[in-house]
């Protein structure tokens, strides 16, 4: 008796074994091919990171084309490219007395009107001359540009604002205390919250993921192609189709983040109330600019693709399960697995 009590626990027992057992087996096998396709996509856009070097043997291109063209090539930028000064003050020298300066300050605008490549220098072979006017002109090191001078493009000052100052740690702040106050509001009201009690949308989630790719992205790029992001950095476009293939896909993820956030706020608002979706709203703008800031020093650690995979993981889940909801309800537009009562708003659907 004893012993047939213990092949019966036994096999109580077997079958959830197996059931996980076979569930770690799909899993493994999943993140065995997401990491392969994965692994492809990143050799083949990292493959093509770099600009295409101008072609300057035609003749009929004239001489002041061809050395704009090659300096904008080797350097990031050239003649007649305007700069704005951030340092509070920059010294320019007046070649070739190295001893005498002029000072402009922060908030000038500046002109490129001269490359100067001096090999016995053992600071910096190359000088650019500058000019804020006519009396106003000088030479500095091209190494002490990116430090002191900001690209007067409004896409660079964008990337220079999260990239050198202290916006960054203000974000993290702002985080870390909306995060706080919506886990307080969850608790005591059960707020809704990005995939913990989530809307029914994949959009939120999918935004988060955006973001998150993007940040890989950003944070590769500068490890793997410092001076392709440079070059970025001096001629920046919004059109994916004007830049080497890594900069495109970045490119596009980011007009796909626009066009995810407008879908999410229709699903929102068309779902919950104005002030659950105010509250909503911030715990996806928190969800947002955690995934940013973790995906970019996870990734300075290569650790970041591990998480992106995981991540890209619960996405397909979610995917996949939202496959099994066939109807929506007709009053309030929630989905639904079957024909019969909805479970948000009670009518019933036939």
């Amino acid at each position: 008796m004893k012993k047939r009590n213990q092949e019966i626990l036994q096999s109580q027992w077997a079958v959830p074994v197996i059931k996980i057992a076979h569930r770690a087996r799909l899993f493994c096998g999943g993140m065995r091919s997401l990491l392969f396709f994965f692994t492809l996509f990143l050799s083949v856009v990292f493959y093509s990171c770099k600009y295409n070097e101008p072609n300057l043997d035609k003749e009929e291109i004239p001489q002041k084309t061809k050395d704009s063209l090659s300096y904008l090539y080797k350097y990031h930028y050239t003649l007649n490219k305007n700069f704005e000064v951030w340092s509070d003050t920059v010294k320019l020298a007046q070649l070739p007395f190295k001893d005498k300066f002029v000072t402009i300050n922060k908030g000038d605008r500046v002109v490129v009107a001269e490359f100067m490549v001096q090999p016995s220098d053992s600071v910096d072979s190359v000088w650019v001359k500058v000019a804020r006017d006519e009396k106003t002109q000088g030479w500095i090191h091209k190494s002490t540009v990116v430090n002191n001078f900001v690209p007067v493009d409004l896409e660079s000052q964008a990337i220079f604002l999260f990239s050198h100052t202290h916006a960054s740690y203000s974000l993290i702040v702002v985080t870390l205390v909306m995060a706080i106050y919506l886990f307080r509001v969850y608790r005591k009201k059960k707020l809704m919250l990005v995939y913990f009690n989530d809307i029914n949308s994949l959009y939120p989630l999918m935004l988060c993921f955006l973001l998150a790719f993007a940040a890989t992205l950003y944070e590769s790029v500068q490890m793997f192609a410092p001076e392709t992001w440079q070059h970025y950095y001096f001629n920046p476009t919004l059109s994916p189709f004007k830049v080497p293939l890594v900069l495109g896909v970045f490119v596009l993820s980011l007009w796909a983040f626009i066009v995810v956030f407008l879908a999410s706020l229709e699903d929102l608002f068309h779902e919950l109330s104005a002030s659950s979706a105010f509250l909503y709203l911030l715990g996806l703008a928190a969800c947002c600019i955690f995934c940013y800031f973790f995906f970019i020093i996870a990734t300075s650690f290569y650790v970041g693709y591990v998480f992106l995979l995981f991540f890209f993981y619960i996405l397909v889940k979610k995917v996949n399960g939202r496959m099994t909801y066939k109807y929506r309800c007709g009053k309030c537009g929630a989905l639904m697995k079957e024909k019969g009562e909805c479970p948000s708003c009670g009518a019933v659907n036939e």
